[in-house]
């Protein structure tokens, strides 16, 4: 999708993938019509850029049709390089980073206050962690003890301008959103079995934090931990053999 549009983020989308995987496998209340099961969980994607992501898992699920897949950042696609409330199952179109949060606090506390018994995951960014907003937010749902808010943090310890322990030191994160008055569980963000896990870990009175230990550019080599490709796309030789080591 990415090398066809020649978008960017390919790091970014491998680094979330695999919690994604999970969340819409085994975790999230949800189904293919969409805002219409007004019982479904609520799932904000605050990375943004990464959205073909999800939109992948969507289509995977019946969301819309896998052809559709191919116009993505195409000009009048509904599929756009952002994740965008347009397409069928997105919840809230994000980009700005650090705004993903605050909305979903939002949604949090009106499930809570309505009687309602969804729940809110929003998965954040580390590299967004430098956003002042996102622990304005944080405060607000450990003050109003909104456990049924699950927050899920791709730490791949990069972001757009280069390594996030040079340009904002974050570390430790277990003890910063703690103090902030969340729970926190520390995994490995590509491991299936450890996400749902951790998923399923009861906090009660405080929102729930999972920080996820991944790698930008997971599963092509010479794409990990690089972070040039957060800004570029695979061209047709790069593209056949990161296709070739993902299929192997």
């Amino acid at each position: 999708m990415l090398s066809k549009a020649k978008a960017s983020h390919i790091g970014s989308v491998l680094s979330c993938a695999d919690l994604i995987a999970v969340l819409y496998a085994s975790v999230l209340k949800h189904d293919s019509s969409g805002k219409d099961f007004l019982l479904r969980d609520r799932f904000i994607f605050s990375k943004g850029h990464a959205c073909a992501a999800v939109y992948v898992a969507l289509a995977e699920c019946g969301y819309f049709d896998l052809d559709e897949l191919s116009s993505f950042g195409s000009p009048g696609s509904k599929l756009m390089s952002h994740i965008s409330h347009h397409v069928n199952g997105v919840e809230f179109s994000t980009g700005a980073l650090g705004h993903g949060l605050p909305f979903a606090v939002g949604k949090a506390l009106f499930a809570r206050s309505s009687g309602q018994i969804w729940r809110t995951y929003v998965l954040l960014s580390d590299g967004e962690l430098n956003e002042g907003s996102t622990w304005e937010a944080l405060m607000f749902a450990a003050h109003h003890q909104l456990e049924n808010l699950i927050i899920l943090v791709d730490s791949n310890g990069l972001q757009g301008l280069g390594p996030v322990s040079t340009v904002i030191r974050m570390e430790p994160l277990e003890k910063r959103f703690e103090a902030f008055g969340s729970s926190v569980v520390r995994i490995d963000g590509h491991d299936h079995n450890a996400i749902l896990s951790a998923l399923s870990t009861v906090a009660p009175k405080h929102p729930l934090v999972l920080i996820a230990n991944t790698v930008k550019g997971k599963g092509v080599s010479f794409m990990e931990n690089e972070n040039i490709w957060h800004y570029r796309s695979p061209d047709d030789i790069e593209l056949a053999a990161a296709l070739k080591e993902l299929e192997n």
